[in-house]
Protein backbone atom coordinates (compact mmCIF):
# COMPACT_ATOMS: atom_id res chain seq x y z
CA UNK A 1 0.00 0.00 0.00
CA UNK A 2 1.42 2.89 -1.15
CA UNK A 3 2.97 5.89 1.54
CA UNK A 4 -0.10 8.34 0.93
CA UNK A 5 -2.90 5.47 1.53
CA UNK A 6 -1.32 4.91 5.17
CA UNK A 7 -1.18 7.36 7.93
CA UNK A 8 1.58 7.39 10.86
CA UNK A 9 -1.03 6.80 13.32
CA UNK A 10 -1.95 3.65 11.28
CA UNK A 11 1.44 2.35 10.74
CA UNK A 12 2.16 2.71 14.82
CA UNK A 13 -1.13 1.15 15.79
CA UNK A 14 -0.43 -1.76 13.33
CA UNK A 15 3.20 -1.84 14.80
CA UNK A 16 1.57 -2.21 18.17
CA UNK A 17 -0.85 -4.77 16.86
CA UNK A 18 1.75 -7.04 16.32
CA UNK A 19 3.70 -6.74 19.43
CA UNK A 20 0.47 -6.99 21.43
CA UNK A 21 -0.58 -10.18 19.58
CA UNK A 22 2.69 -11.65 21.28
CA UNK A 23 3.07 -9.91 24.29
CA UNK A 24 6.24 -8.32 23.43
CA UNK A 25 6.10 -5.31 25.26
CA UNK A 26 7.39 -6.24 28.47
CA UNK A 27 11.07 -6.64 25.96
CA UNK A 28 10.23 -3.02 24.64
CA UNK A 29 12.25 -0.69 27.11
CA UNK A 30 13.68 2.31 25.66
CA UNK A 31 17.24 0.49 26.31
CA UNK A 32 16.04 -2.50 23.73
CA UNK A 33 14.21 -0.64 21.31
CA UNK A 34 17.73 1.62 21.10
CA UNK A 35 19.48 -1.07 20.44
CA UNK A 36 17.28 -2.77 18.02
CA UNK A 37 17.27 0.48 15.95
CA UNK A 38 21.17 0.73 15.92
CA UNK A 39 21.36 -2.73 14.94
CA UNK A 40 18.88 -2.66 11.90
CA UNK A 41 20.51 0.43 11.20
CA UNK A 42 23.82 -1.05 11.05
CA UNK A 43 22.20 -3.76 8.85
CA UNK A 44 20.87 -1.10 6.39
CA UNK A 45 24.66 0.47 6.18
CA UNK A 46 26.47 -2.82 5.42
CA UNK A 47 24.17 -2.72 2.53
CA UNK A 48 26.91 -0.40 1.13
CA UNK A 49 29.46 -1.06 2.61
CA UNK A 50 32.75 -1.82 0.31
CA UNK A 51 30.31 -0.44 -2.42
CA UNK A 52 31.11 2.79 -4.78
CA UNK A 53 29.08 5.71 -4.28
CA UNK A 54 27.44 6.17 -7.44
CA UNK A 55 26.82 2.04 -7.88
CA UNK A 56 23.44 0.99 -8.37
CA UNK A 57 21.68 -1.78 -6.57
CA UNK A 58 20.13 -4.29 -7.75
CA UNK A 59 16.85 -5.86 -7.34
CA UNK A 60 18.37 -8.35 -4.79
CA UNK A 61 19.99 -5.83 -3.11
CA UNK A 62 16.93 -2.98 -3.43
CA UNK A 63 14.46 -5.60 -1.53
CA UNK A 64 17.42 -6.22 0.85
CA UNK A 65 17.42 -2.26 1.61
CA UNK A 66 13.85 -1.87 1.63
CA UNK A 67 13.32 -4.69 4.27
CA UNK A 68 16.10 -3.05 6.44
CA UNK A 69 14.86 0.49 6.51
CA UNK A 70 11.00 -1.32 7.30
CA UNK A 71 13.34 -2.79 10.55
CA UNK A 72 14.41 0.49 11.32
CA UNK A 73 11.28 2.21 10.91
CA UNK A 74 9.25 -0.56 12.92
CA UNK A 75 11.91 -0.25 15.83
CA UNK A 76 11.09 3.78 15.79
CA UNK A 77 7.34 3.46 16.03
CA UNK A 78 7.70 0.57 18.73
CA UNK A 79 10.06 2.97 20.63
CA UNK A 80 7.43 5.60 20.01
CA UNK A 81 4.21 3.82 21.14
CA UNK A 82 6.23 2.57 24.49
CA UNK A 83 8.13 5.86 25.16
CA UNK A 84 4.29 7.59 24.43
CA UNK A 85 6.09 10.32 22.40
CA UNK A 86 4.18 11.48 19.25
CA UNK A 87 6.28 11.30 16.53
CA UNK A 88 4.74 14.05 13.71
CA UNK A 89 5.18 16.47 16.23
CA UNK A 90 8.57 15.32 17.16
CA UNK A 91 10.08 15.48 13.21
CA UNK A 92 8.13 18.70 13.03
CA UNK A 93 9.66 20.37 16.28
CA UNK A 94 12.99 19.09 15.17
CA UNK A 95 12.69 19.85 11.62
CA UNK A 96 12.09 23.67 13.00
CA UNK A 97 15.41 23.66 14.96
CA UNK A 98 17.52 22.01 12.23
CA UNK A 99 15.67 24.93 10.40
CA UNK A 100 17.21 27.24 12.83
CA UNK A 101 20.50 25.79 12.90
CA UNK A 102 21.33 25.16 8.49
CA UNK A 103 19.42 28.49 7.31
CA UNK A 104 19.12 27.49 3.86
CA UNK A 105 20.59 30.61 2.71
CA UNK A 106 23.83 29.34 4.11
CA UNK A 107 23.64 25.61 3.74
CA UNK A 108 22.04 25.40 0.31
CA UNK A 109 24.33 22.76 -2.20
CA UNK A 110 27.07 22.13 0.82
CA UNK A 111 27.18 20.57 4.43
CA UNK A 112 29.76 23.38 6.01
CA UNK A 113 29.32 27.23 5.71
CA UNK A 114 33.27 27.15 5.49
CA UNK A 115 33.59 25.32 1.72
Amino acid sequence: MPDEDKTLEDLRELVAAFVAEREWERFHTPKNLAMSIAIEAAELMELFQWRGVEEPLDDVRRTELRRELADVVIYCLAMANAAGIDLADAVCEKVELNAGKYPADRYRGRYRVDE
